[in-house]
């Protein structure tokens, strides 16, 4: 009993974890002795027991919340330092971005001075929020192809940016590589009407990122304009159905906010950790949150009979669905991502120069954690390995796939640890 505590212990809270059969043997590479062996039927439930890792809080709040504070780390990192990234860029021209996406037909919502269109005043959380006015001469077709082109759309943005910048400074695209490096970090978020739009945070760094100062003409203002010039300009051709031809680009709602720093103070109550929480918030939610459609694919359309979705979910899923068929769209995959509205596009990304990297994060934290395992299992502290050395060790390792989830009696036992008991697995 003692073991398997351990064992669960060590998911920090996960319920789906990934079962596996198999092995591991440590063995001495010059010697051939064998340091250690690791048979997962000799484990107290029978399985290595790791975690699912998935990133949607509808699926494993555990390990969503793991996802979350790694998303703010990576984005922190970018606007203050640390992590491996040079303090310097809180001083870097740097703004907050979100850009939507176009009218599909007129929806439900709360105005801030004014009543819906429908002359109702919604409370917040009404579940009608976001669901057209008409569904009937709602855009179906071109809400689920705008999914489809979200990130064409971004990736003919960023070209544009710099094309923008080095516009306004003078320089040449080529010789702007020279002179200044644009990065950024951004994650997709779904609109109650199932759209999507992303938010961003858009730096000014020197030519080898944020290791060097930008120079003396990047501003938060010649970067605001020339992210409103990319963006109007950023569209992305998309296909011709039934004698109609589409074309998709952001919509008119631009908002773009310098971040506050201490060298770039304008009085706006935007701040770095304010930024960074907004980004996380929405890196754990998917479709599902927003829209109350599905968090996994389905394979057949007739399983939403037994589904209880709202119907502006239901038709936009049909209708990706109903597109997915045609021979000319099967490159979007639609009815693959159905559940996903027609976006199939990575949530949270970010330029290799923004800061540190979720995979750096991960690996920091399995280091940590194998520590603190050899403490508890060793009468002195161990010593991290010393990377200019020789000694290795030949690991090898055979793992398969043997299921997901727990044991009712594992439930039981995972249930009745504490929060505390596993705080460290999460926050460090």
């Amino acid at each position: 009993m003692p073991g398997l505590m351990r064992q669960l212990r060590g998911l920090g809270g996960c319920t789906t974890p990934i079962r596996l059969d198999g092995h591991r043997t440590d063995i001495h590479p010059a010697t051939g002795e064998i340091l250690s062996e690791l048979h997962a039927s000799d484990l107290p439930a029978g399985n290595l027991l790791v975690r699912c890792n998935n990133r949607r809080a509808t699926r494993c709040a555990a390990c969503a919340e793991t996802y979350r504070r790694d998303t703010y780390q990576l984005i922190t990192a970018g606007l203050r330092g640390g992590k491996g990234t040079p303090e310097a860029v809180a001083t870097h021209p740097r703004v907050f971005a979100t850009f939507t996406a176009p009218s599909f037909g007129p929806v439900h919502n709360r105005p801030t001075k004014a009543r819906c269109r429908c002359g109702t005043q919604h409370p917040d959380g009404a579940p009608e929020l976001g669901a057209p006015l008409n569904p009937e001469t709602y855009d179906y077709e071109a809400a689920v192809l705008w999914n489809a082109h979200a990130s064409k759309i971004w990736a003919r943005f960023s070209i544009y940016l710099r094309r923008e910048v080095a516009k306004r400074a003078g320089l040449t695209q080529r010789d702007f590589a020279d002179h200044a490096r644009v990065s950024f970090a951004k994650v997709a978020e779904y609109q109650k009407r199932g759209a999507i739009h992303f938010h961003a945070v858009i730096r000014l760094d020197g030519p080898d990122g944020g290791d060097t100062p930008p120079p003396a003409w990047a501003t938060a203002q010649l970067l605001a304009d020339a992210i409103r010039a990319a963006a109007s300009a950023a569209d992305v051709p998309g296909p011709f159905i039934d004698g109609r031809a589409h074309t998709f680009a952001f919509g008119r709602q631009l908002d773009i906010r310098p971040i506050r720093s201490a060298d770039f103070d304008t009085g706006t109550e935007l701040t770095e950790r304010a930024v960074a929480a907004y980004i996380a918030k929405y890196a754990t939610k998917g479709a599902e949150t927003a829209t109350g459609t599905l968090d996994r694919p389905i394979k057949f359309l007739a399983e939403l009979t037994r589904m209880t979705i709202p119907d502006h979910a239901r038709r936009l899923i049909c209708t990706a669905w109903t597109l997915g068929a045609r021979k000319d769209l099967e490159d979007l995959r639609l009815r693959a991502w159905a559940h996903m509205l027609g976006f199939r596009g990575h949530f949270s990304t970010k330029t290799r120069r923004y800061s540190t990297t979720l995979g750096a994060l991960r690996t920091a934290r399995a280091e940590w954690h194998r520590l603190q395992a050899a403490i508890a299992n060793a009468d002195h502290p161990p010593v991290p390995a010393d990377p200019d050395t020789d000694d290795t060790t030949l690991v090898l390792a055979h793992w398969t796939f043997a299921g997901t989830g727990l044991t009712r009696g594992e439930e039981w036992l995972a249930a009745s640890i504490t929060p505390d008991s596993v705080e460290g697995d999460s926050t460090q």
